[in-house]
């Protein structure tokens, strides 16, 4: 069994349902500290974080993951047990294997690799490893961010092992983010008897016109790296349990993942103008998930094109799509940030699972980048 498959296997024995580690990075913190690397946890409420680093001096390349993983649904569902790895037909199955700690485990094999070839390489390697990605992501990658900050410990490039690709390994990288920003909207009209509506004010039809333009408003156009802007309702609930009775509140919830176009000051001035028109009194209340972000081309974003044809013959396609990610924190502070993983085809899935053969070939593919960077 290969060193990255085994750890892997580690890795996804530990039922890490975020926001707990259950011991994930008490196992990496071991084999990084038999590199030289220095440990410091940073543990914030109940998340657990840590931060390794071998060197002092810069550059600074980090890699970036998350040990935390959602919940498996019912385990009656899974061909094998969510926690306990099986290997089938090539293929390594448990909750986590692609998202992410086959990726975690890739970047561990990589970096010892690396070192045993150049020991005394240039720059410094850090690992930003957090327990609250998939979760609120309030208490991870953003306050060690922020502790980072603090004591002027900059990171210059940082690659996170989200993944990335869609069919074949190495056939995408993400460069970019857009970003969150979700709206809670309560409209408030008159409860009332079905039988007598002109006795109440039903706040379904005050808002129904304002939520349609909402919905076929057209927000930007893109970029060229960036889709449109795209608002999307996401929950709608109104009703007393009776179908008699007209609510006196309808509660909407609607997020857009928007470019850099745009920022969450306009959107909001421009929904509050759209809401505005209905002549209803609502309450509106934001949750910014995460800026847009975009790594133009440079140093990091080249030394993984190249990483990826060296070792699978792809030339790979940099996007932007997708979901958030931690890299939304890292990339504010001036870091270069590229995100690269195995397949996206069954992460939060029944049955998740990551080719065996793409984890030794991920690892290869990090070792390259750090020896184009670093060696």
């Amino acid at each position: 069994m290969s060193a990255t498959l085994e750890l892997a296997r580690e890795l996804i024995r530990r039922p890490s349902l975020t926001p707990a580690d259950a011991g994930c990075q008490d196992l990496l913190a071991a084999r990084l500290a038999a590199l030289g690397f220095r440990i410091e946890p940073m543990p914030f409420g109940a998340v657990s974080n840590l931060w390794a680093r071998r060197g002092q001096a810069s550059p600074l390349f980090c890699f970036a993951g998350h040990t935390d993983v959602v919940p498996t649904g019912p385990a009656a569902d899974w061909a094998s047990e969510p926690f306990e790895p099986d290997v089938r037909n090539g293929l390594l199955y448990g909750r986590g294997a692609a998202d992410m700690k086959g990726s975690i485990a890739a970047m561990v094999t990589a970096v010892e690799g690396f070192v045993a070839a150049h020991p005394d390489h240039r720059g410094s390697i850090a690992f930003l490893i957090t327990s609250d990605e998939e979760g609120l992501a309030t208490e991870g990658t953003v306050k060690v961010v922020e502790r980072l900050e603090s004591r002027g410990e900059h990171i210059d490039w940082c690659l996170v092992g989200e993944p990335s690709c869609r069919e074949r390994l190495g056939d995408q990288i993400k460069v970019g983010r857009r970003g969150s920003l979700t709206g809670l909207l309560t409209v408030h009209g008159k409860q009332g008897h079905v039988a007598y509506p002109l006795l109440a004010d039903n706040p379904f039809h005050a808002a129904a016109p304002a939520l349609a333009a909402l919905c076929t408003e057209v927000w930007d156009q893109g970029n060229a790296r960036f889709p449109p802007t795209s608002l999307q309702v996401v929950n709608l609930t109104m009703g007393t349990g009776a179908d008699n009775v007209i609510a006196g509140h309808l509660s909407a919830q609607f997020n857009l993942r928007f470019s850099t176009e745009l920022t969450p000051e306009v959107i909001a001035q421009r929904v509050r103008a759209i809401l505005d028109t209905g002549g209803f009194a609502y309450d509106l209340t934001w949750r910014l998930s995460g800026h847009p972000f975009l790594t133009p081309e440079g140093e990091l974003v080249a030394a993984t094109r190249a990483a990826i044809t060296a070792i699978t013959g792809i030339d790979t396609e940099a996007s932007t799509s997708g979901g958030t990610s931690d890299g939304r924190f890292i990339a504010p502070t001036g870091a270069q940030v590229v995100e690269f993983g195995p397949l996206n085809t069954s992460i939060h899935q029944v049955d998740e699972c990551v080719a065996v053969a793409d984890l030794e070939d991920l690892s290869k593919i990090y070792e390259v980048i750090l020896k184009s960077l670093l060696g």
